[in-house]
């Protein structure tokens, strides 16, 4: 991998135009504050997420910890972002915030039962396992099933957005760090959707390099972002991204999200519905 350039890219919050835009000045600036070539790709949907994680050039993506506590072939963490806000408590945990349209007349997640409830995908923490989750104490012998119909796979937080916005569920999951980009550069947007739920905390999705990206790189790369909040020149990107800055990916600290997965399997509750 020696004078590759290495690929980087934060679609997982790339969440509204603004904010991509700000992703690709953070990367410049982690290129230049490492000494890492990296190259900004354009990777959006409908293309694979997991066809990027598996890249041998990847130098830089966020990933989410579901499907990176379930592989087998790990990629190698770099450093996992503190979002901005009084709920984080300074940590790189999110939540995943359930809305309905802002209009809806729910004023509990309960008066949602029996109506449309959206997911984006199957191996998504924050829009599916946590989702279930959150729902699973509500279900019982009686009512095994919440809702009157299950909608998806949508995706994307923006695709389960517009679907609340344009009435094709009633009820989504939208990861709470991916809401507050969207509430910082697009609040019309925003303000047209309500939370009506918020699930507990859970570790946050991270940026990783290839399984074979060298670990000299590795350690350039984590050493660049863990002085990313407290860099001078960095303080209107983080305004920008809401973000307070990295901290250490804590491996072990994922396997909440596994034992989150196991309790819904082991109640036979694999869907959320």
């Amino acid at each position: 991998m020696a004078g590759m350039t290495l690929v980087a890219n934060a679609r997982m919050y790339a969440a509204t135009p603004a904010a991509a835009a700000a992703w690709k000045l953070f990367f410049r600036w982690l290129a230049d504050k490492s000494g890492v070539d990296l190259a900004v790709i354009d990777y959006a949907f409908p293309a694979p997420l997991a066809a990027l994680w598996s890249r041998p050039d990847l130098g830089a993506a966020f990933m989410c910890g579901f499907p990176f506590v379930r592989s087998q072939y790990r990629p190698k963490p770099l450093a996992a972002p503190i979002p901005a806000g009084a709920r984080y408590a300074g940590r790189p945990v999110y939540m995943t915030d359930l809305v309905v349209r802002a209009d809806a007349p729910y004023r509990t997640l309960e008066d949602t039962f029996g109506g449309r409830l959206g997911y984006t995908v199957e191996d998504s923490h924050s829009g599916y396992n946590a989702l279930r989750h959150h729902l699973l104490p509500y279900r019982s012998s009686l009512r095994p099933a919440l809702y009157g119909k299950r909608i998806g796979p949508l995706y994307t937080p923006r695709r389960v957005l517009e679907a609340i916005i344009d009435g094709t569920i009633d009820l989504g999951p939208l990861d709470g760090y991916a809401l507050d980009l969207t509430k910082r550069h697009e609040p019309a947007v925003a303000q047209r959707v309500r939370t009506l739920a918020t699930t507990d905390p859970a570790p946050i999705p991270f940026l990783i390099a290839s399984a074979d990206c060298p670990d000299e790189i590795v350690h350039r790369l984590r050493s660049a972002l863990l002085s990313f909040g407290d860099d001078p020149r960095c303080a209107e990107l983080r305004d920008a991204l809401c973000l307070a800055g990295f901290a250490p990916v804590v491996e072990a600290d994922y396997a909440l999200i596994a034992a989150w997965d196991q309790e819904a399997q082991a109640a036979g509750y694999s869907c959320p519905a």
